[in-house]
């Protein structure tokens, strides 16, 4: 089973015209400096699978190799709050299937311990125990 984490801004107004430069800004920094060209990535959707209300929509499928879960996650999550200062007027939702993300006004989007390098660590540990 996959676990994804979703993003999506609402309002009754499209966006501006700058808004969507800076939603592409955001986008190429972040597939430039992604670190796994073997996983998933921002997804930000087209317009035409926009739903009722929302100005910008994506998820991302996380990792399955649990070494590389905490990083993929800080840096979608990373972006997502890139993504949101670019698009600040708007009610957005990030969640990971069930579970909601927190806004933090000074850090943005985090979850306890994805940057936590010993909990890295010790996720990669794991996948390296079942390949041995």
């Amino acid at each position: 089973m996959s676990v994804s984490l979703y993003y999506s801004a609402h309002r009754a107004t499209p966006l501006t015209e700058a808004e969507p430069a800076s939603v592409a800004r955001v986008v190429a920094a972040h597939m430039a400096s992604f670190p796994y060209d073997d996983e998933e990535s921002l997804c930000v959707y087209d317009g035409d699978m926009l739903g009722a209300g929302e100005v910008l929509a994506g998820s991302t499928k996380m990792p399955h190799h649990p070494g590389r879960l905490m990083p993929v996650i800080a840096h979608v999550l990373d972006s997502v709050t890139e993504l949101r200062r670019a698009v600040p007027v708007a009610e957005w939702r990030v969640h990971m299937d069930d579970l909601d993300v927190p806004w933090d006004e000074a850090e943005g989007y985090v979850l306890p311990g994805m940057r936590d390098a010993d909990l890295i660590a010790e996720l990669a540990a794991v996948m390296d125990e079942v390949a041995e």
